[in-house]
């Protein structure tokens, strides 16, 4: 069984999609950093992995349903001039999130590190979009976020952490910069849907039954709990990233993000680093790339090819996208059909 796929021209995905959003009632701002994230998840991620233009159906809904607040306040309820708390006030993720980031980098300038911590805030798609935006500005980025309760702890077999995923970026003098964009499950359910659908077993340490026993079958796991990467270091790493964001920001934490559709009361973390305080930009540059030449000289295993960085993957996928086309899931691509009808824009992805 495969999965079919339609081919798409990143262009045409970018003018669908920002389209899209202002029909949705979004301002500019709000559309244009809400397509920034959509285009750069769908073009370094992979399809099974939930992100990228198959949410835009999921962000119509929640407008629909009032969900998530339109122009929400941006608004910073203490600061100094390294630090910023700020409340989301349901306000769109993406936008939330770069937003965010962006002020990070400007307390960096200042102070060598900013560190902004969010409350009540939404999804905000891949940890990758927001840490990349410090790398504009020649910083070391760090996004991280608590979600709803999916993941089990060590031992257990109910979920009460989330996937809580990270991603750290930092720039280089070669064709891409290093990006670490994780969750903290070994796989999401997603994935899993994927695998179910081309009919695939999937690996034993991606979930458990609703029992709490390890299975191959992805159906079967599809209302149990996911595992963390590690075993106990992932579960570990997730508890932690709640106290560092839900705990911290007096939000949302454990078993209450996300139980609520209409308030999903995630938090986030965004750090960024001003590399020139600490030394050159070209000096580091040189130094990271080094760095990764070390990396990728290392003796390889017996039947690896060459040895990839964080990100590396991610940067080739992104470059035959924008050579050859995005390949859209079928299904999805009918949605997006649907979608474009009930917003009453051109259906810009076909032909």
């Amino acid at each position: 069984m495969g999965i079919d796929l339609v081919t798409v021209s990143v262009e045409r995905l970018e003018r669908f999609t920002l389209a899209a959003f202002r029909a949705m009632g979004m301002s500019e701002e709000e559309a244009g950093y809400c397509a920034n994230g959509l285009i750069q998840s769908e073009l370094r991620c992979l399809p099974g992995q939930g992100q990228g233009v198959r949410r835009l159906p999921s962000y119509h809904e929640r407008i629909q349903n009032g969900w998530v607040r339109l122009n929400a306040p941006f608004e910073v309820v203490k600061e100094t001039p390294a630090l910023a708390l700020v409340d989301a006030h349901n306000g769109l993720g993406s936008a939330v999130g770069q937003r965010s980031m962006r002020l990070a980098v400007k307390k960096a300038k200042q102070s060598g590190v900013g560190s902004v911590i969010v409350r009540h805030g939404a999804h905000y798609g891949s940890s990758g979009v927001h840490a990349r935006v410090a790398l504009e500005h020649d910083c070391i980025g760090i996004a991280y976020t608590n979600a709803g309760p999916e993941m089990a702890p060590w031992g257990g077999a109910t979920g009460v952490v989330g996937t809580n995923p990270w991603s750290i970026a930092a720039p280089t003098g070669g064709n891409f910069p290093v990006v670490l964009d994780i969750a903290l499950t070994t796989a999401g359910k997603g994935m899993m849907r994927w695998f179910q659908r081309e009919g695939m077993p999937m690996p034993l340490d991606w979930a458990l039954t609703p029992e709490g026993n390890e299975t191959d079958d992805p159906a079967a796991a599809m209302d149990g709990p996911l595992l963390g990467i590690g075993g106990h270091k992932g579960y570990g790493l997730a508890m932690m990233t709640d106290v560092l964001t839900g705990v911290l920001a007096g939000g949302a934490f454990g078993l209450t993000p996300y139980a609520d559709p209409a308030n999903l009361d995630v938090a986030h973390s965004f750090t960024a680093i001003d590399i020139e305080w600490f030394m050159p930009v070209e000096e580091f540059k040189a130094r990271m790339d080094a760095f990764v030449s070390e990396v990728k000289g290392a003796k390889l295993r017996p039947g690896f090819d060459e040895i990839l960085v964080p990100g590396e993957i991610d940067y080739r996928r992104e470059l035959n996208a924008r050579r050859d086309g995005v390949g859209i899931d079928a299904a999805v691509f009918e949605e997006l059909r649907e979608l474009a009808s009930a917003l009453k824009v051109e259906f810009t992805l076909a032909g």
